[in-house]
């Protein structure tokens, strides 16, 4: 490629809505450009880091034996009623009429498609499993699209769906995937980490996210240094920090605690560790002509509500919302701040961390205004909880559960996604096949995901500098920029450049040669915005040397090199790129 025939666009100053830098530098290196909010036209140089991503992926997907097929981006309505996520999507799921008034969602995913697909397609167990994927444009209607393409509306995925006969199949098959993706991000060279992970809309009973480690990242990740062990801050466990329950030391008292509603102005005022508080959190559950169910949540007074893991205790499954300031004060008899288990004005259901099940002599709201409870101690002062469980996020310190060592938290952003399925989808769709005894069962699902466009913003999130992008070389738009100094006045110039460029592209070397006759300090500039992991400067005053640069992306000095040697030296350079 010559870039007198390619278009290269960059812009000095990133737009003012770039929040995150590498919606700055897609912008400014002209890989993107804004069409509405979500929604970007990929450029040459971006449509070419989007095709390595797509190639690699489809290589890894054929040698794990998927087969490629494509699904359609507008998808009918009644599929997503049939399984039940026409109402439980959200507002997320763009819908809409064709002209007989006929509904239509723009798809997000396309799991109603894909088992439509396998109940009319499949019949006998010999034709599983089989494992179907696709490389298509998604659409989720986000309410505030942000970060560029790493929190768009309009989006490529690769999403992938195995089917089986059983259980163990299944789970066979989702080994399969984990491992394609290792594999796939791996040879992007990406950093990253495959954490357990909530199944969220999608379902399901087992899921990993693979997270490319940035500090944008949106995700916390939580890991333990000493083992494999990765989750999401959403579903890493949260140990129990008291071995045993210590015994009543003091008797229960009321403490006047003035303007003080939360917990870390009381342990101020008091003057104890934040560690001897606990918190309340109220929630409520509706069920259809029931009255709303009035839920008390306890965690230490240093300890964040992990929502995910409430979503999960009996009672709470289908759904909850934090309780109303009436319903409070019906329950309490007191406002928001200073509420706590102690004589509530009427029974409810309290559940308790770990942690604070352990507890004794700990501080909580009095059920009065400016008043709090000190000495309060389980099965003296109050009944046991009814529910003791996990209520609360990781934080960096806690035991991981292998008891290795302390747990480590850090910033992830989240680009693949393996679900094992079960046969939430082919029950809801009747999607059986006839087994060996010819009778129907229903088949064993996973569904696989890669976010192609948001690759591409992870990458520059992981790999730049104040210069600009930094590809790993798997990913990069070209591997290699030769930068011609004077191409249109010196024929030496303008021979070894064209040398250089035949001896590289027949190496297979993704090659540019910069003819644009661009100042030096320009095509420089922008060579180092645009990220490849290789220029090479080729000018009259080293050629009378028979001398030409090299300069890897991030190395601080250019290597002088012989003319005669470059092809070899750049190929050696480009294997450890």
């Amino acid at each position: 490629m010559r870039a007198s025939a390619f278009h290269i666009s960059t812009l000095k100053e990133a737009p003012n809505d770039a929040e995150i830098t590498s919606h700055q530098l897609m912008m400014r290196a002209g890989l993107i450009r804004k069409l509405a909010g979500g929604i970007y036209s990929y450029m040459p140089l971006g449509l070419r880091v989007i095709r390595k991503i797509e190639n690699i992926i489809r290589e890894e997907m054929n040698a794990a034996g998927a087969l490629e097929l494509l699904m359609p981006v507008v998808q009918p309505a009644e599929l997503w009623v049939e399984s039940g996520r026409w109402e439980q999507y959200g507002p997320e799921l763009l819908r809409m009429k064709d002209r007989h008034g006929r509904d239509f969602v723009l798809q997000p995913t396309s799991e109603e498609v894909i088992t439509d697909i396998a109940r009319n397609e499949i019949q006998s167990w010999r034709q599983l499993p089989v494992n179907f994927y696709h490389i298509q444009t998604k659409f989720r209607d986000e309410r505030r699209p942000r970060f560029g393409v790493m929190r768009g509306r309009e989006f490529t995925m690769k999403d992938a769906y195995s089917f089986d006969r059983d259980v163990a199949g299944a789970q066979k098959s989702y080994q399969l995937m984990f491992d394609a993706y290792m594999k796939i991000f791996g040879r992007m060279g990406l950093t990253f980490r495959a954490v357990s992970a909530d199944t969220g809309s999608i379902g399901g009973s087992q899921s990993h996210e693979f997270q490319v480690i940035a500090d944008i990242g949106e995700d916390l990740i939580v890991y333990d240094p000493a083992s494999d062990y990765a989750a999401n801050i959403e579903l890493a466990v949260a140990p129990c920090l008291l071995d045993t329950r210590a015994a009543a030391s003091a008797n229960m008292k009321l403490e006047a605690t003035p303007e003080a509603a939360k917990c870390e102005a009381v342990a101020q005022l008091l003057g104890v560790p934040l560690t001897q508080t606990v918190k309340s959190i109220v929630l409520a559950t509706e069920r259809k002509d029931q009255p709303a169910q009035v839920w008390l949540l306890l965690l230490r007074g240093d300890h964040e509500l992990n929502e995910i893991k409430v979503g999960k205790i009996p009672g709470l499954t289908q759904g909850f919302r934090f309780a109303t300031e009436a319903e409070i004060v019906e329950y309490f008899g007191c406002k928001p701040g200073y509420l706590g288990p102690v004589k509530t004005k009427q029974p409810l259901t309290v559940i308790a961390d770990h942690t604070v099940a352990k507890m004794h002599d700990f501080i909580c709201g009095a059920n009065q205004e400016n008043a709090h409870l000190s000495g309060v101690n389980w099965g003296r002062d109050l009944p046991e909880p009814a529910v003791v469980t996990d209520l609360r996020n990781v934080v960096p310190g806690d035991r991981a559960p292998s008891g290795t060592g302390p747990l480590a938290i850090q910033r992830g952003i989240e680009v693949g996604h393996v679900f094992y399925l079960g046969t939430k989808y082919s029950e809801a769709m009747k999607a059986t096949f006839l087994d060996e005894t010819g009778k129907p069962a229903l088949m064993e699902m996973g569904c696989y995901g890669i976010g192609v466009t948001r690759l591409v913003g992870a990458a520059i999130e992981q790999n730049h500098d104040a210069k600009g992008i930094v590809w790993p070389r798997a990913l990069a738009p070209f591997e290699v920029a030769i930068c011609a100094i004077g191409w249109g006045k010196s024929q030496e110039v303008r021979e070894a450049c064209e040398s250089l460029y035949a001896a590289l592209k027949a190496q297979g070397v993704d090659v540019i040669l910069d003819d644009r006759d661009l100042r030096p300090g320009i095509m420089f500039a922008e060579w180092e915005l645009i990220g490849p992991p290789l220029k090479i400067t080729v000018g009259d005053r080293g050629l009378k040397d028979g001398i030409v640069e090299l300069l890897g992306r991030t190395d601080a000095d250019a290597a002088r090199i012989p003319l005669a040697d470059a092809v070899a030296q750049t190929l050696a350079r480009l294997a450890l790129a």
